[in-house]
């Protein structure tokens, strides 16, 4: 049975720390932080976490968009996760979107990210996967990947205007 786990907060040093790579793909352990992981987005309406969120400093993340409180508008797909994920590709075109965060509570903050990139990684199975991604789960991509690299979205905010609150958000998101 799936755990829910506790997700460091900003300021938690294993934050800020790079990853290291998965060697043992068919570690059992993988398989229950896997399962874990995808607990624990879940239960708080996040459309991505990584192990480092969990005090896990591996390079492995779920991505698991779906509409949910924190983002309505997300498309929906099956949670999948990403073991030792590379970018391989770059659109070049850059937009901006508002990002939040489970490790960043109560902020959302503008954030230019690409477009569309290509990537690959290795499924808990250990097969190797490459594909495109665009707009918001390529965003939600290039956010993991900079939990893996010890980034918070708040350090890619180019404009201290743009870093707001939560509630703040939900007012210009959804003229609540």
């Amino acid at each position: 049975m799936s755990k829910i786990l506790q997700i460091s907060e900003i300021g938690s040093p294993i934050l800020r720390d790079r990853s290291t790579a998965i060697a043992n793909l068919a570690d059992p352990q993988l398989d229950e932080l896997i399962d874990n992981l995808m607990a624990t987005a879940h239960s708080a309406n996040g459309v991505g976490i990584a192990a480092p969120q969990v005090a896990s400093s591996i390079r492995l993340f779920i991505v698991a968009s779906r509409p949910s409180p924190r983002y309505p508008h997300a498309p929906t797909m099956e949670p999948t996760a990403m073991i030792n994920p590379e970018i391989v590709a770059r659109s070049g075109e850059l937009v901006a979107g508002w990002e939040g965060c489970l490790s960043v509570p109560g902020q959302r903050g503008l954030v230019l990210r690409d477009r569309a990139i290509e990537v690959k990684y290795f499924t808990k199975h250990g097969e190797l996967v490459r594909q495109e991604l665009t707009d918001f789960v390529a965003r939600i991509f290039q956010h993991e990947l900079d939990h893996l690299d010890g980034i918070l979205f708040p350090d890619r905010v180019s404009n201290p205007t743009e870093l707001i609150t939560e509630a703040e958000y939900m007012k210009i998101a959804f003229d609540r």
